[in-house]
């Protein structure tokens, strides 16, 4: 099985895995350019290794606890907190709608 995200020929539209991955790279280092950090300085203040650093700007690629925690150092902490939040209801009736309807506990099997 290939990993898409490694795929640089996948890039379609800007929705595609690689495509998101890519845009926050991008935008994490310019955030952390706007605190005049080098990625040593930041490797130290965060704890997250300068080889995980240097392959997340280079080439998009980290885990969801480093890149926590050099959110958490660069004041980003925040937008993580409405990542799968749920849906926004517009009127009433659909939240009495959203209520009424069975909650799932566990995906079904096969697609």
């Amino acid at each position: 099985m290939t990993n898409i995200l490694s795929d640089n020929d996948y890039q379609l539209d800007a929705f595609n895995p690689y495509a998101i991955a890519e845009g926050i790279a991008t935008r994490f280092k310019q955030r952390r350019l706007e605190h005049n950090l080098t990625q040593v300085a930041l490797a130290d203040r965060s704890g997250v290794s300068l080889g995980s650093l240097k392959r997340f700007e280079q080439h998009y690629e980290i885990s969801l606890r480093n890149l926590l925690l050099l959110a958490v150092t660069l004041d980003s902490a925040a937008e993580f907190a409405e990542l799968f939040a749920g849906r926004h209801f517009n009127s009433i009736e659909e939240v009495l709608k959203a209520k009424a309807a069975k909650k799932r506990k566990r995906g079904r099997r096969g697609v």
